[in-house]
């Protein structure tokens, strides 16, 4: 895992405190889990450098005549030992990664509403293997900077990254709430997925606020429920089988948390209701998906009994 290119970047600008996330002191602290084990995985893959790119739908990296038929297959064993693969659809090298999410429908839902990504600094915060990140980089920004404290993702991107070196897109194993300086330097924050997995939303916006630039956009995706301005869904254990879901707010309610919060221009872009045709079990994802999470005699509930999961795509700018 390589941070010099990222530390280059960002050497000397008001990005410099997340260089700390990259240096080895600190990837040395994560011992839990399984981050030491993906990094000696990491090490076994064959060195392949390709400079054939596509960030369309499907995040294509090399082709599969960049390497021989025994090369490919020991990539896709490594690949696949790396699951679950949450998002994508990926094609590295000619191996075709079918995802859990097709992501690409999300990133259709919001990629001609959001403000232009060109020229531009991106942090995405929650971003998994870097699926979106990959997909920015269609509009050449800048950089693009990811932040996820799950370290099996941090281990797919870098399993990817390793056959596409020098493209502008760098994650980082950490939380947003690790950051404690306001680095207030991005032009465009994305929080997609990650609101209701916090205990203190309020707290998420307003530190999602910090890191951007005065006038900045922030591009956040989340759960919803149907009811007034001010409620919000509070489960009692679990929410679709998931345990760490914490608020599930109304759009009004929503809405209210982004005014309190100081932001401005709220604009409601997409809502949309998850299916089992864009969230379910692959080869690359065989383990429980939404389809599990569903009650089985009325899909508009989940086994729970709250409602099924809705999704919304909301915009808001910070104060110029």
């Amino acid at each position: 895992m390589d941070y010099s290119e990222f530390k280059a970047s960002v050497a000397n600008t008001h990005l410099a405190p997340l260089i700390y996330f990259a240096e080895e002191d600190y990837l040395q602290q994560l011992k839990h889990g399984d981050f030491p084990r993906w990094r000696k995985h990491l090490k076994e893959f064959p060195e392949v450098t390709t400079a054939n790119f596509d960030f369309g739908e499907v995040v294509k990296i090399g082709k599969a005549e960049d390497i021989d038929s025994h090369v490919q297959a020991e990539i896709k064993r490594l690949l696949l030992e790396m699951i679950p693969w949450r998002k994508g659809p990926f094609e590295v090298l000619g191996i075709p990664i079918d995802s859990e999410w097709k992501s690409n429908l999300k990133w259709a839902r919001l990629a001609k509403k959001i403000t232009s990504l060109t020229g531009k600094k991106i942090l995405d915060i929650g971003c998994g293997n870097g699926y979106y990140g990959f997909r920015m980089l269609a509009q050449e920004p800048e950089l693009v900077v990811g932040i996820d404290p799950h370290l099996a993702y941090v281990a797919q991107f870098w399993a990817l990254k390793q056959f596409a070196t020098k493209l502008p897109l760098h994650i980082l194993p950490c939380a947003l709430e690790q950051i404690s300086d306001p680095l207030e330097c991005f032009d465009s924050v994305f929080s997609m997925g990650v609101i209701y997995h916090r205990r203190s939303p309020i707290d998420h916006l307003l530190q999602c606020k910090k890191c951007l630039t005065p006038g900045g956009e922030l591009v956040l995706e989340t759960l919803y429920v149907d009811g007034p301005t001010g409620y919000s869904l509070i489960p009692e254990k679990r929410y679709a089988r998931m345990s760490n879901v914490w608020f599930v707010p109304s759009i009004g309610t929503l809405e209210q948390w982004l005014t309190r919060c100081g932001f401005k221009n709220i604009q409601i872009v997409d809502d949309s209701t998850t299916t089992i045709n864009e969230q379910r079990k692959t080869e690359w994802m065989p383990f429980a998906s939404l389809e599990d999470a569903l009650d089985k005699s009325d899909s508009s509930k989940t086994i729970e009994g709250s409602p099924a999961p809705k999704r919304i795509v909301v915009l808001a700018n910070t104060p110029s």
